[in-house]
């Protein structure tokens, strides 16, 4: 990576820190108050040094410096230990508010984001780049800041002494200071910029192997996942060593260096010593500053690396930050959805994938009335899904607009739009959480009452009696503890608690057995009454008693009738559909 982006990376990762630290300006001003009072104290330490050798060495009393020189110390330790307690009260909030941040704007990220990313990467990003914020703290307000005060005071005093000193140690400085920033910027960031991506990746292949460790265990998998994360950490590896190697290298550059100016400086105070312009005070002098500026440019080196680090870490962070939010593509003046919206109309819609040669629906024009019960069939990728995800905005028409309740869903706000769709989907969805809360997360708020009513409509209710510990039963992650039957039950008794005037059904009911079928195709039959549904078939039995079916096919509705009127055109493509499930089963 070149300089310059290497720069930008920078600029983005300082201004996102800065932006929140701004949250806090007060605090923000204590830390540097304290930080200045207690670098001034260092800064004049060696001259009161100077003054303590130089009386001993003259008979005269040392007692006012040394006095002089505890006080100072005094200061500097109240200083710093104040400006930790103020880095702690700005750290720790600032990180509080940087994950919940991200974790809000991931949650709102749109759905082809969210399919092509890592779960466990992503968690890793936001934790990763909310623990670089707090070593960013660490070394530009407590740490770099008063460093280079004190540079810039050393070297002052160094040059009111002897000019020529002062002059050999601003331009060691200098020296040091570049070569420890390019070195971090052109060798060593690059490098810990692709281990930090790769050690991203490890965390989604954990993540993706131990969420799926059913499908391992019933493909005896075990010994190809352990391959295939040796795989990748086996690049994380290298990356790493890289990493650390160059770190080394470059440590051991500016370590040279430093030994280089303290040469140059201490030898021309000597110098200055054996011709006699200089006395055992100003020597002593001398070395307490060569000895304060060696450590601050030593302590320099070691900020500029972690300062370095800490960027690497934050920008997968900052990176996510701006990634544009699906809200934003809400067409504007917003506008509000009848209380019972429930019509549907496709208006001239065209829509097709990103990097599609042709668009799947093209010109589309559709009418679906209140309360009608709708069955989508057709093959595997005939626009079925899409067409659902059109209406929930999961996915963006390209052309022409979907109404619903009279008003374009593309002028109304998600929460909202999305509050008056209910979805029942093939594989139900269930957080590691109680009973109680999956069902309730449909209506926040909801009382326990209206949650068991909820589970009986849905027919819940008989299984979750039974359990240890009933409504309050965890569920396991992605409902894991409970059967296919009684994951769509719960998802059912979900979508009645929603109270949603449009209801979405993906074959509820295609992975269940005979039993388990008719128990969720009964409940699903109480919640259609009175809502307009749509209802993705895959087994067409199971929209034999729709009000009207829509058959798809390459994007295009062909056929649009009852079951009976679609069964009596001879070559008609669901009649087709229909006997070709009919034989096979």
């Amino acid at each position: 990576m070149s300089l310059l982006s290497s720069n930008g990376a920078i600029a983005r990762v300082l201004s996102f820190a800065i932006r929140l630290w701004a949250r806090r300006p007060g605090l923000v001003a204590a830390i540097l108050s304290l930080v200045l009072i207690s670098t001034a104290a260092d800064v004049t330490i060696p001259v009161i040094t100077g003054r303590l050798v130089a009386a001993v060495s003259e008979g005269a009393s040392p007692w006012l410096s040394f006095a002089t020189l505890l006080g100072l110390g005094v200061v500097s330790i109240g200083g710093k230990i104040l400006s930790y307690f103020a880095i702690i009260a700005l750290t720790v909030p600032t990180m509080r508010t940087a994950e919940q941040e991200a974790f809000a704007r991931v949650q709102r990220l749109p759905a082809d984001w969210h399919a092509n990313a890592f779960a466990g990467s992503t968690v890793r990003q936001i934790t990763r780049g909310a623990w670089a914020l707090d070593d960013m703290a660490d070394v530009l307000l407590l740490a770099l800041l008063p460093s280079a005060l004190v540079l810039l005071g050393t070297i002052g005093t160094l040059a009111s002494f002897r000019w020529d000193i002062g002059l050999i140690a601003a331009a060691g400085a200098l020296l040091f200071l570049g070569l420890s920033l390019t070195l971090t910027l052109t060798w060593v960031a690059p490098a810990a910029r692709l281990s930090n991506a790769q050690d991203s990746r490890v965390s989604g292949a954990l993540a993706d192997a131990i969420t799926s460790n059913p499908v391992v265990r019933a493909h005896a998998g075990e010994a190809r996942e352990d391959s295939r994360l040796g795989r990748v950490l086996s690049k994380w590896a290298h990356r790493t060593r890289r990493t650390w190697r160059r770190g080394t290298w470059s440590g051991l550059v500016q370590d040279s260096s430093l030994w280089m100016l303290r040469g140059a400086v201490l030898g021309g105070a000597l110098l200055a010593f054996v011709q006699g312009a200089a006395g055992a005070g100003e020597i002593a002098f001398v070395v307490s500053a060569l000895g304060m500026m060696d450590g601050y440019l030593r302590q320099m080196g070691n900020h500029v690396r972690m300062l370095q680090k800490s960027i690497n870490d934050a920008e997968e962070l900052v990176e996510l930050m701006a990634t544009k939010p699906e809200q934003e593509v809400v067409h504007q003046p917003a506008k509000a959805l009848p209380a019972r919206a429930a019509g549907l109309a496709f208006d001239n819609v065209t829509y097709g994938y990103a990097g599609a040669a042709t668009p799947l629906f093209v010109d589309l024009n559709l009418s679906i009335p209140a309360g009608q019960k709708v069955g989508l069939v057709g093959r595997s990728g005939s626009g079925k899904t899409t067409f659902v995800k059109l209406i929930q905005r999961i996915h963006e028409v390209t052309e022409g607009a979907i109404m619903l309740g009279g008003v374009d869903i593309a002028q109304v706000p998600l929460h909202a739009l999305r509050r008056h769709i209910a979805l029942v989907p093939q594989e139900p969805v269930l957080f590691h959480r109680s009973l109680a809360e999956n069902i309730a997360y449909a209506r926040p708020g909801a009382t326990p009452s209206e949650v068991r009513e909820a589970a009986e409509r849905a027919g819940a209710a008989s299984f979750i009696q039974k359990l240890p510990k009933g409504y309050g039963t965890a569920v396991g992650e992605r409902g894991v503890k409970l059967s296919g039957g009684e994951r769509q039950r719960v998802a059912i008794a979900r979508a009645f608690l929603s109270d949603a005037p449009v209801l979405v059904m993906d074959e509820a009911t295609s992975s269940l057995d005979s039993e388990a079928e008719a128990r969720v195709a009964e409940a699903a039959e109480r919640l259609m009454e009175g809502r307009t549904t749509l209802v993705i078939a895959h087994r067409l039995a199971t929209v034999e008693r729709m009000d009207r079916i829509l058959v798809f096919d390459q994007g295009r509705i062909v056929e649009d009738g009852t079951p009976a009127e679609l069964m009596a055109r001879k070559d008609g493509l669901y009649r087709a559909l229909r006997a070709r499930q009919t034989l096979a089963a």
